[in-house]
């Protein structure tokens, strides 16, 4: 391997294990305020899950190339998501920003692991290259998830929203 190549694909595993570590605050933060929406809070839970198993796979990859996570990406990821949940919870329409919040992340992870993927299949790192693949299935599914109940999640709140009795933000 090429130490220029084998450096760049580090520094983007490095990337990806922080954008996960933000990923799974975000997540966090967003599923505990869900009150009144139980498939996209159980869709979130679930997703909290795989990212904490992708998080894993990062880890291992790059250990296995000889470095280690970015302390410093890692704090950066999760205070960005601190100011993310923050800043949600003054919005009257956090639920329905939030899951277009969310789309909008699955995306950015979805080029991500697609960079990950040609990086390693470039090196010849199949074992990378195979995990990539792995989590790239997942944020896939999540958005293609979130994309498809956009609409519902959305009717849901106008509703909310509509009658005074019900509280709808949540």
């Amino acid at each position: 391997m090429s130490t220029s190549m084998k450096d760049n694909l580090l520094d983007w595993l490095r990337d990806a294990h922080a954008m996960e570590q933000q990923a799974e605050h975000m997540l966090k933060a967003q599923a505990g305020r869900l009150e009144h929406y139980p498939a996209l809070r159980w869709r979130i839970e679930q997703h909290i899950e795989e990212t904490q198993s992708q998080q894993q796979l990062l880890d291992r990859c790059i250990t296995r190339l000889g470095g280690s996570a970015s302390t410093f990406k890692d704090l950066t990821g999760k205070l960005m998501a601190f100011g993310q949940a923050v800043g949600g919870m003054v919005m009257s329409d956090e639920v329905v920003k939030g899951a277009m919040a969310g789309y909008a992340f699955e995306n950015v992870e979805i080029a991500t692991y697609t960079v990950l993927i040609a990086a390693a299949a470039e090196l010849g790192d199949t074992e990378t290259q195979a995990a990539c693949e792995q989590i790239l299935a997942q944020e896939k599914a999540m958005a293609a998830w979130l994309l498809e109940h956009l609409p519902e999640v959305t009717q849901a709140f106008m509703r909310r929203s509509a009658d005074p009795e019900l509280t709808a933000k949540r």
